[in-house]
């Protein structure tokens, strides 16, 4: 079946394509998804979507009739159904940034349109705000559809109550007051979404859990292969790309576990074979720092010492 592309520029855009009523605000907008009147874009396609705005997507889908992806990634991460079982399958919550592709097909053509909610936040309405800079610190907006977050039914009927106030407040006589009072509700169930998130993070402990042996082996099998060190140290890229998350989720993931982010890993990593090294090889420090993919010394030296504390020289010497 030929795919259906649509570039949606505006909200009202997104309304009119979906058979909505026009919004009561161009820039801001809260969708129940039940209320769509086209629900071949959300499912009878393939279509993807690119918005030109933020899209907060609460997705009800328990029988797993729609499948969704950003790219290349799809809602089915390929994990093994025993390996997440303490997801949650009553309700899934995503976050697009604007730019991003969102690729949708129904698993179940007689599939009745979705369930759900949907808050569409145009860059314009933040103008001047608090959030207009914020909202890009909140990482989830920059994870993959695999990376979505399954909500507990408690946590699901938590953040509906919060999107039902700011639909309220938006469907209200609008004052001054109104977008402050939205922004508000908008950063609470940012801060849910995070405490979610790292709920998440605990109840999938036997994946992740794996993910952290499959990055020890990767950083392994990187520092003791020449040829991928003539290419220079891992980056962050690399290392997210192999694992197959994307290196917003993966530094989150590895933060709530270990503390420490993707590049500190790597760090880690390097110093612990830059100590092997110095300790069973009569090579000299600049040896060792071009064996280990640095092209100039000196920045060997100068990382060394800022996680040990003394420089190669001095910590052979220790020796």
């Amino acid at each position: 079946m030929e795919k259906q592309v649509y570039h949606i520029k505006s909200i009202s855009q997104y309304h009119q394509v979906l058979g909505l009523p026009m919004p009561d605000h161009p820039h801001f907008s809260v969708v129940e998804m039940g209320m769509i009147e086209r629900p071949d874009l959300h499912g009878h396609g393939p279509v993807s979507l690119y918005y030109d705005f933020y899209l907060i997507f609460l997705k009800s889908d328990p029988e797993g009739k729609y499948k969704y992806r950003y790219g290349q990634r799809t809602l089915n991460p390929g994990i093994k159904k025993e390996q997440r079982e303490n997801d949650f399958e009553t309700s899934r919550l995503f976050f697009m940034s604007p730019g991003q592709v969102l690729g949708i097909e129904n698993n179940n053509p007689a599939a009745a349109a979705l369930s759900g909610w949907a808050i569409l936040i145009h860059p314009d309405y933040l103008w001047k705000t608090r959030l207009a800079k914020s909202i890009n610190q909140y990482e989830f907006f920059h994870y993959s559809v695999h990376e979505a977050l399954y909500l507990a039914p408690q946590e699901e009927a938590k953040l509906i109550s919060i999107i039902k106030n700011i639909q309220e407040e938006y469907r209200s006589k609008i004052d001054k007051y109104s977008q402050d009072v939205i922004i508000a509700e908008l950063e609470l169930l940012f801060t849910y979404s995070e405490r979610f998130y790292n709920r998440q993070f605990v109840t999938r402990k036997i994946t992740n859990h794996g993910i952290l042996e499959k990055l020890e082996e990767l950083l392994d099998n990187y520092f003791n292969d020449p040829a991928l060190l003539r290419k220079g140290l891992p980056t962050v890229q690399y290392i997210s790309g192999n694992l197959n998350l994307s290196p917003n989720y993966l530094r989150s993931l590895l933060k709530s576990f270990t503390g420490l982010n993707t590049q500190e890993h790597i760090h880690k990593k390097l110093i612990e074979k830059a100590k092997e090294k110095l300790s069973t090889t009569n090579l000299s420090v600049s040896e060792i720092a071009y064996e280990l993919g640095f092209e100039h010394p000196p920045s060997f030296s100068k990382l060394f010492k800022s996680k040990t504390r003394i420089s190669p020289v001095e910590f052979r010497k220790t020796l």
